[in-house]
């Protein structure tokens, strides 16, 4: 992806900002720094960005379990802060976030807070400066940054360092090129972030969308394709946690293997349950043991009804069109007229791999109670 030419700047160097990233910290500090300068602020301290770089970390380690890094202090201070602070969710308002972040004096909290600021906020800027080479970079903080303030093609440059209240200033002609090209350097930076995150996590799906938490999600077709089921059904339809019977009034949609984890909706992996369940399940993985089964002969039952009503089959091939991305799953669980042992092990084939990559980073088991 490339960057938006400049007369005045040096953009090969800002280019180079990723090359050969190990950890994730460049990402989220040069990120911190983008939305303060795009939000109007040039002078910043280490302290706000730290701040800021943990709360853009939250939802990604507390909703998706993505792996940051080898022995991530972002990562660890984002668990930190879940373990001691249980009532924070993962979808708390950034603004909340950051207050807590802010006022916090849990010296635990603040030592991890330090540990960010040992090399990132110099090294970010090391394609600005090829002549800082190997040992260079080794000095005495106060040395290396009168070292980089002397450089004059370089992003920003320090006031003076102080621990986490040490501050920034971005300079004008960068503050400028960041507001100009600002959806162009979010959309370069996104980038180069999957690229990375990609690698920490191969195994995880929809990564692309795991960067922010998610936006509103409308399952209403699916929604209703389950409530015409449930007029035409011959016999209840029973959810698959709690074996209760669902009506029209309280009926949700949920995702068997979470969608924190999967990022689609597919038709294979929803099913109805009653509002209150979905929200008692949250993100995390149902038994496999206890509901699995259940859920097989749920989704027969509803295959039978759309293969016997011709009202239920239309608003199937509705649903297909949206919730099928693969044409090659679709036909192979649904295919006409098969047995429910054939059609169980069709539909276990496909969810139990996604099931088990869920479980192997992190999400945890649920039952209902």
């Amino acid at each position: 992806m490339v960057l938006p030419y400049s007369d005045e700047l040096h953009i090969e160097y800002l280019s180079r900002l990723f090359d050969n990233t190990s950890e994730c910290y460049k990402f989220f500090w040069f990120k911190a720094i983008l939305e303060k300068v795009i939000a109007g602020t040039n002078e910043i301290s280490f302290e706000e960005l730290v701040d800021d770089m943990i709360a853009n970390a939250w939802y990604m380690v507390t909703e998706y379990c993505l792996n940051l890094g080898p022995k991530d202090t972002l990562e660890d201070v984002v668990k930190l802060i879940q373990k001691k602070n249980p009532s924070f969710k993962s979808s708390i308002k950034k603004s909340d976030l950051l207050a807590y972040l802010s006022e916090t004096k849990d010296k635990e909290i603040i030592s991890k807070k330090r540990t960010l600021i040992l090399n990132v906020p110099y090294r970010l800027q090391a394609p600005f400066m090829p002549g800082i080479k190997g040992k260079a970079w080794d000095v005495p903080k106060d040395n290396l940054v009168e070292n980089i303030n002397n450089h004059s093609h370089i992003m920003y440059y320090f006031l003076g360092l102080n621990g986490l209240s040490s501050r920034i200033i971005v300079r004008d002609d960068w503050a400028n090129y960041f507001v100009k090209n600002q959806e162009i350097i979010r959309g370069w930076l996104e980038y180069n972030m999957i690229l990375y995150l990609q690698r920490r996590n191969p195994n995880v799906p929809g990564i692309a969308d795991k960067l922010y938490p998610p936006q509103e999600r409308k399952l209403d077709d699916v929604k209703k394709y389950w409530k015409l089921i449930l007029t035409v059904s011959p016999e209840p339809v029973k959810e698959i946690y709690g074996e209760n019977i669902l009506t029209s009034k309280d009926i949700s949609i949920d995702h068997f293997v979470p969608w924190s984890y999967v990022a689609h909706d597919e038709m294979w992996n929803l099913n109805p349950t009653t509002k209150s369940i979905n929200s008692s399940k949250s993100n995390n993985l149902p038994d496999w043991n206890t509901y699995f089964k259940r859920l097989a002969m749920l989704e027969y039952q509803s295959y039978r009804m759309m293969r016997e009503y011709d009202v239920v089959h239309k608003e199937f091939e509705k649903c297909a069109k949206k919730h099928f991305n693969d044409d090659r799953l679709r036909y192979r669980i649904y295919e006409s007229d098969i047995e429910y042992e054939r059609f169980e092990r069709e539909l276990e084939a496909v969810v139990l791999p996604v099931y088990k990559s869920a479980q192997n980073c992190g999400f945890g088991e649920w039952r209902y109670n």
